[in-house]
């Protein structure tokens, strides 16, 4: 998937480790985190949508590290351009193979270990809210979506804006990255189940509930949200689906 790929390395590319996981930051990623943030209203929002977008993506990529490393998978995070990947170890952006044999229900165990983390996160950030005596309301988003909104009687705007940010990238976009789209998460959890109950067509009724799924999110993001920006990703994620599954079909 070419949304999804790995970047090549680049002599402007931010890297780092945590707890002996390599973290490389392509330069895209900033430029598209300022793009995403260029409606904010002020040059604090800009800010405080940058950080959230960096801290929120890479606790989620850490989820499915840390995941990877339970089952003896090493690997590094990479932050680009459509967001982050985990690959395993063995996996340079020229392409390779995972050397560690990973079975089908650990591998979903990996995919929903990011979103989890993201979660978990999210829910850190609440209780400090509460702790420094702000005010938490619930809300939903498509009427399943809990998305809480959170007023902080400290820290101003620059805090009430990280907050906000934080809140939405770790919690809205978690439950997004959940939908049985490829490759999204909530994808590979669908196609490794779907193949386990069937392994002959397990794999194309996973590409078409792939199909399905995106175009439905497209469309709710389009209409319910005006998010132009999930309404081509999603649009685009349903259309690779939809070569695979001709793809598939084509070697029958």
């Amino acid at each position: 998937m070419f949304l999804f790929q790995v970047p090549p390395p680049t002599r402007f590319d931010l890297r780092f480790s945590i707890a002996g996981i390599p973290v490389r930051v392509h330069p895209l990623f900033w430029l598209i985190a300022i793009l995403f943030g260029s409606s904010s209203n002020s040059v604090i929002g800009l800010l405080t949508w940058i950080i959230a977008i960096f801290v929120s993506i890479l606790i989620h990529e850490l989820g499915h590290a840390f995941a990877m490393r339970r089952y003896g998978q090493g690997s590094q995070i990479i932050l680009h351009f459509s967001g982050g990947l985990t690959v395993p170890e063995s996996i340079s952006w020229g392409g390779g193979y995972a050397n560690v044999a990973i079975t089908a229900n650990q591998q979903i165990f990996i995919s929903l270990a990011g979103p989890l983390a993201g979660f978990l996160f999210a829910g850190l950030v609440l209780a400090a809210s509460v702790a420094l005596g702000g005010a938490i309301i619930p809300n939903f988003i498509f009427g399943f979506i809990p998305f809480p909104i959170v007023f902080l009687p400290v820290g101003g705007e620059i805090l009430n804006s990280l907050v906000m940010d934080l809140l939405w990238i770790s919690i809205f976009w978690g439950f997004i990255n959940l939908m049985p789209v490829h490759p999204l998460d909530g994808g590979n959890v669908s196609r490794y189940i779907l193949i386990q109950t069937d392994p002959l067509n397990g794999l194309r009724t996973s590409l078409w509930v792939s199909v399905i799924s995106g175009a439905a999110v497209a469309f709710a993001g389009l209409v319910f949200l005006r998010s132009t920006y999930m309404a081509i990703l999603f649009g685009l994620l349903a259309f690779q689906s939809f070569q695979a599954v001709q793809g598939i079909n084509g070697r029958y």
